[in-house]
């Protein structure tokens, strides 16, 4: 049976099943509203009635036409440094406690849209994606996955340039440009057999550049449900990108940094994957 997954089909929620997509306003008879963010508001009522709901003949789409699973969150958290590979591969010392910054929701884009480059050292990071199903305040890491609505695949796609032009650096900034938070359809955390392991992967025209496994974070993910919901309150649809592993371009000998032309193909097991092509940015 084809896994069930929540998506973005021209500015409106469907169901996606196998390579079909399903309008949930037309299927619930407007129980549900067209809206994506309004199946986050009530997710369990919803993915109670998503999975109950008969099939029907649904539509065959190009993932073109797909946005971003979660538009408009009202946080995206990040966290830096999250894989021991990736901090000793930058030649820094891995985080006691989770360094958070923001993406701010006006770079997040669809699983095949284009990455505009912004400048000759714009760089990769593949990321599994939470997205929070209801509002949290000082969970308890072993209550925290109880608030995750599911997860989903991401790029937190960097401008080095811009990220360390000063000191400090600008994480937000370099991380935020229109197209650098490209994030696909959301799978419900309990279609995922183990969702503490997931195989993740990063490749450049064919070529594996990352390889790793989500239980190689340094902090996973209740405990970073749990940590930033002891100092923000999470709400339905907030998005947390959980950090990247190693094999960042920026820390290459010689370095490489994304080209015009490049194909990006991001993938985590038992998700839907993205695909985004690098196209030439604004002069």
């Amino acid at each position: 049976m084809s896994p069930l997954r929540i998506g973005n089909l021209d500015g409106r929620l469907v169901r996606i099943v196998g390579d079909r997509a399903h309008d949930v306003a037309a299927d619930s008879e407007g129980r549900f509203g067209p809206d994506p963010m309004s199946a986050y508001a009530h997710w369990e009522t919803f993915l109670a009635w998503a999975r109950g709901a008969p099939p029907g003949a649904g539509e065959a789409f190009p993932a073109e036409r797909m946005g971003p699973s979660v538009p408009r969150p009202g946080a995206v958290y990040a966290i830096g440094l999250n894989y021991r590979d990736h901090a000793e591969e930058a030649g820094l010392d891995v985080p006691s406690s989770p360094m958070v910054f923001t993406k701010f929701r006006s770079c997040l884009a669809g699983p095949a849209a284009a990455v505009p480059l912004s400048s000759e050292r714009v760089d990769w990071e593949a990321e599994l994606v939470v997205v929070i199903g209801r509002p949290a305040t000082a969970v308890p890491v072993p209550e925290a996955l109880a608030v995750v609505a599911g997860y989903c695949v991401g790029q937190d796609v960097s401008d080095r340039r811009l990220q360390f032009k000063d000191k400090p650096p600008q994480f937000s900034l370099g991380k935020s440009l229109p197209g650098f938070g490209p994030i696909g359809p959301v799978t419900p955390l309990a279609d995922l057999a183990d969702p503490l392991d997931l195989a993740i992967t990063c490749e450049l025209d064919g070529e594996r550049v990352q390889q790793s496994r989500t239980s190689q974070m340094v902090f996973s993910v209740p405990e970073l449900v749990s940590f930033l919901s002891r100092h923000a309150t999470l709400e339905p649809g907030d998005l947390i990108f959980t950090g990247t592993p190693g094999g960042v371009g920026s820390v290459r000998t010689p370095r490489r940094y994304l080209a015009v032309g490049e194909e990006i193909v991001t993938s985590i097991e038992g998700l839907a994957p993205l695909c985004n092509r690098c196209v030439a940015g604004a002069a």
